[in-house]
C-alpha cells in the first residue's frame, strides 16, 4: 500500500470513534440497567428490614399496648444499631427513642404498623427510609433505617463502573483502530490501484496474493475488469495505428504519381491538398499512440519550460497578429519540469494553432507560464468563440469537433486536443477546460522541478 493519505486517516479515525463509541454506549447501557437493579434490590432488603421492625413492634403492642412498645423502644435506642426510633404521648413529649423531638416538617401518614406509606427523608447528614404513624389513642411513632449502607454501596458501584467504562473505552477504541485500519489499508490499495490507471497506467495491478474474503473478491473483479479494459484499448489502438500505417504509404505514393500529371492543374492540386490533409491525420494519430505508449514510461528530463515556452511563442506570435489577433504572453523565467522538450514544444503548438485557427481579428490570446501553490501552469486563453458546453466533457478526445465549426468550413480532424492530452498525461501534467465569461482557457498544471 502506498501513502496514506490524510481523508485516509480520518476516515480511519472516524470509524474507530464509531465502534468506540457503539461498545461504550452498549456498556453505559448495560451497567445503567445493572445500577438501577443493584439500587432496587438494595432499597428492597431496607424496605423488608423496616417491615420486619414494624412486625416486631406490632406484636409488642398487641400484648401490652404502649407500655410494652415504649419499653421495646427504650431497649433499642440504647443498644444503638443505626436505626431511628421515636414514640411520642399525646402532648407531643418523648416516651422513648433515639431523636429529642418529632422531625420538623415530618407529616404523619397512615395509621398502624404497616410499611406503605414509607417515606425517604433527609436527616443528620444521611438519607433515612422512616415511616411516621399515628398509633391508636393519638400516640406518634417514628421508626426508620439508614439509607447509608445503600449510598455506600451504589457509590462503590458507580466508582466501579466508570473505571470499567474507562477501561471499556480504551480496550474498544484500540480495537476499533485496528479494526478501521485494517479495513481502510484494504480500501487504500484499491484506491492506489484506481490512481495509477486514472493517472494511464491501465497495466498496473495490486501486488501480492489475494485474501479469500470479500475485499480478495473485490480486487480480483477489479483485476478482471482492467484486463478487459486493457484488452480492448490495445486493440483500438493497434487498429488506429494499422490502418494509420497501412494508408499512409499508399497516399504517398498516390501524391508522387499525381505530381507527374500533366494538365489540370487545379484538380491535381485540390488533390494534393487533400491527400496532404489526410496524411497529417495519420501523423497525428501515430503522434498520440506514441505518446499514449509512452505515458507514464522514463526518458523524461529535466526541461526548462520557461524558455521552450518563449521559443515557440516567438513563432507563433507574428502568425497572430497577422490575423489581427492581439497577442500578449506572461512567462516567468527558470521554472523546470520533467519531460521531453520536443513533446511541450509540440503541445503548446497545438494549442496555439487552434486558438489562431478559431479566433477572429481583434480577439485576444493571452499565455501564461507561472508557477502557482508549487505547480508551474502553463495556462492559453483567448475571447474567440469558445467550445459549446455540450462537448467539454468530451473535448479531448479524438475526432472531436463542433456541427459550428464544420458548418463555417474550418478544417480539422479534432486530433489537436487529443495530442495535448496524450503528451501532458505522458508528463504527469493535470489538463483542464477552466470555466471562463467568453473564449477557452486551457490549463495544464505540471509537478514542478526543484534545483
Amino acid at each position: 500500500m502506498g501513502v496514506q493519505r490524510p481523508w485516509q486517516a480520518r476516515a480511519t479515525w472516524r470509524l474507530a470513534a464509531v465502534m468506540a463509541l457503539a461498545v461504550a454506549a452498549l456498556s453505559l447501557g448495560a451497567m445503567a440497567l445493572q445500577y438501577r437493579l443493584v439500587e432496587a434490590r438494595l432499597m428492597a432488603a431496607q424496605r423488608s428490614l423496616l417491615a420486619a421492625d414494624l412486625d416486631g413492634f406490632a406484636a409488642l403492642y398487641a400484648q401490652r399496648r404502649i407500655i410494652a412498645l415504649r419499653e421495646a423502644i427504650a431497649l433499642r435506642a440504647d443498644l444503638g444499631g443505626g436505626e431511628m426510633t421515636l414514640l411520642l404521648d399525646r402532648q407531643g413529649q418523648v416516651l422513648a427513642g433515639t431523636l429529642p423531638g418529632w422531625p420538623e416538617g415530618l407529616a404523619r401518614q397512615g395509621e398502624g404498623f404497616t410499611i406503605d406509606p414509607a417515606q425517604e427523608i433527609e436527616m443528620q447528614g444521611q438519607r433515612w427510609l422512616v415511616v411516621a404513624r399515628a398509633l391508636p389513642g393519638d400516640f406518634p411513632l417514628l421508626l426508620g433505617r439508614s439509607l447509608q449502607p445503600v449510598d455506600a454501596t451504589l457509590a462503590a458501584l458507580r466508582q466501579g463502573m466508570l473505571a470499567l467504562l474507562v477501561g471499556v473505552l480504551i480496550v474498544a477504541g484500540a480495537t476499533g483502530w485496528l479494526a478501521a485500519a485494517w479495513v481502510m489499508r484494504r480500501i487504500g490499495r484499491l484506491n492506489d490501484l484506481a490512481d495509477q490507471v486514472a493517472a494511464g497506467a491501465l497495466s498496473a495491478r495490486l501486488p501480492g496474493p489475494r485474501a479469500m474474503d470479500e475485499f480478495g473478491l473485490l480486487e480480483t473483479h477489479v483485476h478482471a475488469m482492467l484486463d478487459r479494459i486493457e484488452s480492448l484499448n490495445r486493440a483500438t489502438h493497434q487498429l488506429s495505428d494499422s490502418i494509420a500505417h497501412e494508408l499512409r504509404t499508399p497516399l504517398n505514393r498516390m501524391l508522387q504519381r499525381l505530381s507527374s500529371l500533366q494538365g489540370q492543374e487545379a484538380e491535381v492540386a485540390a488533390l494534393k491538398g487533400e491527400m496532404r490533409q489526410t496524411i497529417r491525420m495519420f501523423d497525428a494519430l501515430l503522434d498520440i499512440s506514441r505518446a499514449e505508449a509512452d505515458e507514464g514510461g522514463g526518458g523524461l528530463l529535466p526541461v526548462n519550460l520557461s524558455q521552450t515556452a518563449v521559443d515557440v511563442w516567438d513563432l507563433y506570435e507574428a502568425l497572430a497578429e497577422d490575423k489581427g489577433l492581439i497577442p500578449r504572453a506572461n512567462i516567468s523565467q527558470g521554472l523546470m519540469v520533467l519531460g521531453d522538450r520536443t513533446l511541450l514544444a509540440q503541445l503548446l503548438a497545438n494549442l496555439l494553432d487552434n486558438a489562431i485557427k478559431y479566433c477572429a481579428p481583434g480577439d485576444q490570446l493571452a499565455l501564461t507560464v507561472a508557477e502557482e501553490a508549487g505547480q508551474v501552469i502553463l495556462r492559453l486563453a483567448d475571447t474567440g468563440p469558445g467550445m459549446p458546453q455540450s462537448l467539454r466533457d468530451e473535448a479531448f478526445d479524438r475526432f472531436t469537433r463542433a456541427e459550428r465549426d464544420r458548418a463555417r468550413g474550418i478544417k480539422g480532424h479534432g486530433l489537436g486536443l487529443a495530442l495535448v492530452r496524450a503528451i501532458a498525461t505522458r508528463h504527469g501534467a493535470r489538463l483542464t477546460l477552466p470555466e471562463t465569461a467568453r473564449g477557452l482557457v486551457v490549463e495544464l498544471a505540471f509537478p514542478t522541478l526543484k534545483g
